[in-house]
Formats: structure tokens, sequence, C-alpha cells
């Protein structure tokens, strides 16, 4: 196997505190800045998997900032630098409590409520007599709480949200303008690639002068699901499943030795030769994804490579 990050435990120059969260760990430093790290740590259905997979946090973190340049027009980020190929710095926000999830397809989570006869997610109601995987008439936003480590994120509807007080309306309805601008231009760079974007989540935060910013990763297998476009309508037609691009393939493989992150069941053993099949799948999603080939940095010593680079361009 090769070397990968799963813990890190910096201590970087003006460094006040850190948050560990499922897949990134987050330096706060002074002067509102933080360093973000990706680890190669690998979340499904809210459970953090005890072995790392190789490059994954590499493949985010170039995929996220990729993506960042190029929706910068539509909405700023909080992004400043990426000095690491693990590592993207960036000026500290105050995250709103929900992530804006979009869905151009009856896919995955969704698909699995439809299946159980829900017609209507976070309040958005979805038109009967759909297939999973169908697209939708147009794409509904279906937001859900940040959990904390460890705990679920659970849907929740406009509504919910607004009465709650946990984002106002105004900043409300400009969230969901960025989600569906962002989401046309994910779908957009899709397209050229021979990719459909079928959902993906967003989040914001708001700097400390009052502006929202898109924080977080974008358009990565993590954070998104696609399938290839070419095909698509026959499988449909045929009844077959898609062909994927993002870690639902890992869920897949969860469920088939019965884990969905309920109580009471047990996490099954991914043996060595999984995990490589798994890195080699993430390396074809970046490189499908950006249409760039990937080169693999150097893991002989990651948080050594880590420590070095940040320090030198925070000084």
């Amino acid at each position: 196997m090769s070397n990968t990050i799963i813990k890190t435990d910096f201590n970087f120059p003006g460094q006040k505190s850190v948050y560990k969260g499922k897949v990134r760990d987050v330096y706060s430093l002074e002067n509102d800045r933080l360093v973000m790290v990706a680890t190669d740590r690998l979340s499904a259905f809210d459970v953090v998997m005890p072995k790392g997979i190789p490059y994954k946090g590499q493949i985010l973190n170039q995929i996220a900032t990729k993506m960042m340049e190029k929706t910068s027009d539509i909405v700023p980020n909080w992004l400043e630098a990426t000095p690491d190929p693990n590592v993207a710095v960036g000026y500290k926000c105050e995250p709103f409590k929900v992530e804006m999830v979009i869905r151009g397809y009856l896919s995955g989570h969704a698909a699995r409520e439809y299946k159980a006869g829900k017609r209507e997610l976070c309040g958005v109601s979805m038109p009967e007599g759909m297939k999973e995987n169908d697209r939708f008439p147009e794409p509904i936003i279906t937001p859900a709480t940040k959990a904390e480590q460890g705990d679920h994120d659970e849907d929740i509807s406009r509504e919910d949200i607004l009465r709650r007080g946990i984002v106002s309306e105004k900043d409300y309805v400009q969230l969901e303008d960025y989600t569906r601008k962002l989401f046309e231009r994910g779908t957009e760079i899709a397209a050229k690639q021979d990719l459909i974007l079928v959902d993906t989540k967003y989040e914001f935060g708001k700097t400390s002068d009052g502006k929202i910013v898109l924080i977080d990763e974008i358009h990565t297998p993590d954070s998104s699901r696609y399938f290839y476009k070419k095909g698509y309508q026959e499988r449909q037609e045929k009844g077959e499943a898609q062909k994927q691009l993002s870690k639902e393939f890992v869920r897949q493989w969860l469920i088939s030795k019965g884990f969905q992150g309920k109580e009471g069941q047990q996490l099954p053993e991914m043996s060595d030769e999984y995990i490589e099949t798994v890195s080699e799948r993430y390396i074809e999603l970046y490189e499908n994804i950006t249409g760039e080939k990937f080169v693999k940095a150097d893991v002989s010593n990651i948080e050594e490579r880590i420590d070095a680079n940040v320090r030198n361009y925070l000084s």
C-alpha cells in the first residue's frame, strides 16, 4: 500500500485552533485565514472508513480548486491559494448551517426515498411515474442540515430553515440563486467531458464583512454524482444501471456487504486490494472530470511535505 494521510497534527505559524471534519482537517490561523488539509479518509453513509485511499485527498483538492476557478465569476469563493497538492488556504467565513443539495435526476438518496413510496423530498414534490435515474423536469433543491461529526446530515425543507431561523430569508434566496447558477455551470463543464452532472451539494459561508462566498469543495466525486453521457438514454430505456462517476460505487459495495451506516451494522473489512481499486477509480474520476492526466504527488512522507509547503507559503 502506498502512503496515505488519515490523521493530521500540524502546528502552523499563527495557529489558533483545528477542526476535524469527515475528510478534511481545517486549521484556523491568525488574521482570519484557514488552512484546509484534504486527507485520504473515505466517508460513506456519514461513517469514516478505517483505512485511507491513496491520492484521494490530492484528487479532491485539485478538482475543487479547478472548479472554484471555473465558477468564480458566478459566486466569490473562500480560496486564496493551493500551496500543496492536498492543501487549500483561504479566508475564514461563518458557514451557513445548511448544505444546498441540488438534484437534476432521480438518483441516490432521492431514488431510495422514491422507492419507499415518498413523493416529496425536503418539501419539494417529485412527479409520479419516474424511474430511477430519470431526469427531473427542473432541477430540485433539497437542503440538508450540517451535522456534527458522527451525526447524520438531515433533510430539511426551505420552510423549516426559515421558520427555525437557520438562515434569513434574504440570505436563503441568494443561496438558492447561487446554487442554481453553479449547477448550470457545472452541467456545462461536465457536458464538455461527455458527462452528466446528476446531483451535487454546495456549502456557503459569510465573510466578516457580510459577503456570501462559496466554501469547502465543489463538483468533486465526493460531493457530486456524475453519469457517463454516452449510452445514458439506452441504459434508461433498457432499465439498466447507469455508469457512474462518484463514490456511489463505494456505497453500493457497502450495501452489498450489509452496511448502510445504521445502528448495529458491522463495518465490512476493506482489503488492501479493494482499497487499491478504489484509488484507481478516484484517479479515473479525476481524469474524466477534468480532462487532464493525473500526476501523483510524492507520498514518501506526506506530513513533512505538507508542513514544508504550507510554512513556505505562509512565510
